[in-house]
């Protein structure tokens, strides 16, 4: 099989850590100051899944301090994604509970709209003092919509490297079920000839 390009979106609330995930997982860098503007990105990096040669494709939209106009800007982003990275981080609750609201927001307005679209819920910053969501808290709400999570921190790299290839692993096994599917649709199967007996003559 060629190279697969699969399209990763990335989402959170302001200051979760996206940007530096990033270029962790990237380009194993880290940085402090990263600034939150209005904009868009997208980086690429090629990867082994499963034994099949993978494109990753990450894009994210810069933070803004303006949550709504944010989110009207994104609707567009979310076309063609195979997968979600929702990141919160773990000092800052507020981030936490904001997830469902990424995760619906996706779902409801990607083209087309797509239910079984693979997540992954990373839970940033645990290198950090000062906790406000254990771990046991987002297990259980990742359970309750089947989706993998980890504790990652971009900072010290510590499970990034793992956390995008879990979602790149979904979102492969989904993309080749498509195509898959795709194919059996596109054959098409002749019908059988109909074989006309003559008829016998009476005697």
């Amino acid at each position: 099989m060629k190279q697969v390009e699969l399209k990763i979106i990335i989402l959170g609330a302001l200051g979760v850590g996206k940007t530096s995930l990033l270029h962790q997982y990237i380009h194993q860098q880290f940085h402090e100051d990263y600034r939150s503007t209005l904009g868009a990105s997208v980086l690429s990096k090629n990867i082994t899944v499963d034994r099949s040669a993978v494109k990753l494709q990450v894009r994210w939209i810069w933070d803004t301090g303006g949550q709504e106009r944010f989110r009207a800007v994104v609707s567009s982003f979310y076309k063609g994604a195979d997968g979600c990275v929702l990141v919160f981080d773990v000092t800052d609750r507020d981030s936490f509970l904001e997830l469902e609201g990424w995760r619906q927001d996706i779902l409801e307005k990607s083209h087309p709209p797509d239910p079984s679209l693979p997540f992954v819920v990373l839970g940033n910053k645990i290198d950090m003092e000062e906790r406000q969501v254990t771990r046991s808290e987002a297990l259980s709400w990742c359970e309750d919509r089947h989706i993998p999570c980890l504790e990652v921190s971009a900072k010290n790299n510590i499970n990034v490297e793992q956390a995008f290839q879990t979602l790149a692993k979904h979102a492969l096994i989904k993309y080749k079920e498509g195509l898959m599917s795709c194919m059996t649709d596109s054959i098409k199967l002749k019908p059988d000839k109909v074989v006309k007996k003559k008829k016998k003559c009476c005697s």
